[in-house]
């Protein structure tokens, strides 16, 4: 007995080492993006992995699930394992589309915060072929019409926005929606939709070229780069027109507590980057960090803003 024992010691030191976990990271981190591919979401987390990457010592790769609003890939992560090598990358569509749809496949406390990104202005734009100059040019020449807009996903800024535009003026606009905004734009670009809301980042070359026409940008502070175009709250729309939404990274929430102290310290390290800070003006991005508390408290707060904006326009989406 007293042999066999010293054998089963034996035998669980051999076993150890080999039982042993490396440290993390010690394989390749995939980061959902539950948007398509050339969008605005897309283009930020391509922007964020690289530098992430070099910090954590392993590969960052980027894969895009889109679809219901980005409620496929969300909640795709939810269900991978916590274990730190799937993690998400998403915009506001995070808190809004679940509750536009009237469906949680997710809550947010399903993920734990690992930081804020920023935010975004977001114009309203409408094709160059069209023959206005300004809002209430557009509102005018909206009048009696039933004009289609295009949403960059069902249940998002572009989609709330561009309906309270409508039921404020009494217009007859009809949502069409996309999985993202790269193809949104294609159609605003090839003459199948007048007008929609976009994302700097994501058409800015669009609008600099002058193939977009920029009338009113949500948020408070305009586009950085075009002052000349007036935020909503500036020609006197309601004041919710002048909240900015959020983008950021996630993982499960149940993630090891290693895993997401070195996940937040590669996220906080790319956010100092001189080259992104510097791309991210570029873009007209506006960083705004926030670390895991601070995000959390962000995102509740977004989401009290959000519910009662949906109810205040009785939008819901079937899904």
């Amino acid at each position: 007995m007293h042999r066999r024992s010293l054998f089963g010691l034996a035998a669980a030191g051999f076993a150890a080492p080999a039982l042993a976990q490396s440290p993390y990271p010690n394989r390749p981190i995939r980061m959902v993006v539950p948007l398509p591919p050339g969008g605005a979401t897309d283009i930020w987390a391509r922007l964020v992995a690289e530098p992430m990457a070099v910090t954590l010592g392993q590969p960052v790769v980027i894969e895009n699930r889109a679809g219901a609003g980005g409620m496929i890939g969300t909640e795709a992560v939810k269900n991978a394992a916590p274990d730190g090598y799937t993690i998400l990358f998403h915009i506001a569509s995070f808190i809004q589309t679940p509750v536009v749809f009237r469906r949680w496949p997710y809550t947010p406390d399903d993920f734990a915060p690992i930081g804020k990104f920023g935010t975004t202005p977001l114009p309203f734009c409408v094709r160059a072929d069209i023959p206005v100059t300004t809002l209430k040019e557009f509102v005018a020449w909206a009048k009696g019409k039933q004009l289609p807009y295009g949403t960059y996903s069902p249940g998002s800024s572009g989609h709330a926005f561009a309906q309270a535009l409508s039921d404020l003026e009494g217009l007859e606009m009809t949502a069409v929606h996309y999985r993202g905004e790269a193809p949104m734009l294609q159609d605003v670009l090839g003459g199948r939709i007048p007008c929609a809301f976009h994302s700097m980042t994501g058409s800015g070359e669009a609008i600099r070229s002058g193939r977009i026409r920029p009338l009113a940008t949500l948020g408070r502070n305009g586009i950085p780069s075009m002052p000349q175009v007036p935020t909503f709250v500036s020609l006197g729309y309601p004041d919710y027109f002048g909240q900015g939404g959020f983008i950021g990274l996630f993982a499960p929430a149940r993630t090891p507590e290693p895993a997401q102290a070195a996940l937040v310290d590669a996220f906080r390290q790319a956010m100092q980057r001189p080259d992104v800070l510097r791309r991210l003006a570029e873009m007209d991005t506006i960083p705004q960090y926030l670390g895991p508390a601070e995000f959390r408290a962000d995102i509740e707060q977004y989401q009290r803003f959000w519910q009662g904006l949906v109810d205040r326009l009785g939008l819901t989406v079937e899904g």
